[in-house]
């Protein structure tokens, strides 16, 4: 015995649908990743609007880390400011510190010793390296792949334990000063700090055998998340992701601070055209490659320099002259900006950070549209951001 289906109800003589199963698929859906999720990097919150598997919208949620450092800025010296500079990319802590004290030494006028500009020069790029060895570890990992990780942190050990023993801090060195560095080298450093390099060198194929040479990692990563250069500059973005995407800029080169000028033989500037999450890893990879390279340069130029001073003397009370002054740099994750304004006071007027990942992550409302949701992960962990960053 059949048994037939229900009518449907009606009203007015015209039908209406009481339920129908998977009615649901052709409905929006608003999906919240974060503020706490593995692949975010910190405290982020991505909004999407989903069409089944589809991002129809993505919509970038931060301020959930807001410190507040630019107000900070106004009631600390120029001493004091250092400290707070180093801290909203906390993979970057010495190139923060960097940008700060240039601007500060730009509005003063002061030029530091050669010596104090070739170990900051040194040290910027084993920061460097240092911020891209935690990302070549981190973003196989977010796509499944759990050893370069391993590998990561081991490299990234060799480096900051010759960074630590100089300066004292693992992560927040607090090692630059207005006018110079903290203090000389310890006896003996240059050459561990050269093993530690060529240690680190000689391990650096692992990522291109494990990584690129994967087939699983090429298939989640080639022509996913494709940033295109008309993007790249509607949105400011700048550093590894923007030389992914063809746009050949890099600060050290076009507009050479510290030490760069003389380097231009050992600096590479690498850049890719797919603009992918593929092409931006590779940049990464090289770049990290290249970083050592301009260590090593260094480590030769500061053996070769006679003992000196690291530093300028400065007075008890340290005051900048009244104006303003915009300094940036090329920091591991892309530019940073430093606008500083002062009132001839102990304390700076103004202090506006320009942070590269407030930047690069708003790319996201570009990137995300259209893509599926299992991409997502893949083209978030791409852009190689720090929350700190973004939030400031």
């Amino acid at each position: 015995m059949t048994q037939s289906a229900p009518q449907p109800a009606t009203r007015n003589n015209a039908p209406v649908t009481v339920g129908v199963g998977g009615a649901a698929e052709s409905t929006d859906m608003v999906l919240n990743i974060g503020p706490q999720h593995p692949s975010t990097h910190g405290v982020l919150r991505l909004r999407l609007v989903l069409d089944g598997e589809r991002v129809q919208s993505a919509e970038p949620v931060i301020g959930y880390m807001h410190r507040g450092a630019e107000k900070l800025f106004e009631a600390r010296d120029y001493r004091q400011i250092v400290v707070l500079a180093n801290r909203h990319d906390w993979l970057s802590a010495f190139s923060n510190e960097l940008g700060v004290v240039l601007g500060v030494e730009r509005m003063l006028g002061m030029e530091v010793p050669e010596r104090a500009v070739w170990l900051r020069t040194l040290l910027a790029e084993l920061n460097r390296a240092l911020n891209h060895l935690m990302f070549l570890g981190s973003y196989p990992l977010e796509l499944g792949g759990i050893t370069p990780v391993f590998h990561a942190f081991r490299e990234r050990e060799e480096l900051q334990s010759v960074m630590e023993e100089l300066s004292g801090g693992r992560m927040h060195y607090m090692f630059n000063r207005v006018g110079g560095l903290k203090e000389d080298l310890p006896a003996g450093w240059l050459d561990r700090a050269r093993a530690a390099v060529a240690d680190v060198r000689s391990r650096m194929d692992v990522y291109d055998r494990l990584v690129l040479g994967n087939e699983i990692f090429r298939g989640r990563t080639r022509d996913v998340g494709v940033l295109s250069p008309e993007a790249v500059h509607a949105y400011g973005v700048s550093g590894p992701i923007a030389r992914a995407s063809g746009v050949d800029f890099d600060l050290r080169r076009d507009e050479p601070y510290l030490a760069y000028g003389e380097l231009t033989d050992v600096l590479r500037v690498v850049t890719r055209s797919e603009g992918d999450c593929l092409a931006r890893f590779e940049v990464l990879l090289d770049q990290t490659h290249n970083s050592l390279d301009l260590a090593d340069a260094c480590l030769d130029r500061l053996a070769h320099l006679p003992p000196g001073p690291v530093n300028q003397r400065l007075p008890k009370v340290l005051k900048a002259p009244e104006g303003a002054t915009y300094t940036w740099t090329e920091n591991p994750l892309g530019l940073n900006g430093y606008y500083l304004v002062s009132k001839g006071e102990k304390t700076p007027y103004r202090l506006k950070l320009r942070s590269a990942s407030f930047n690069n992550i708003q790319a996201l409302t570009e990137l995300l549209p259209g893509t599926l949701v299992a991409d997502m992960v893949a083209i978030l962990g791409s852009l190689f951001f720090v929350v700190g960053d973004i939030d400031k």
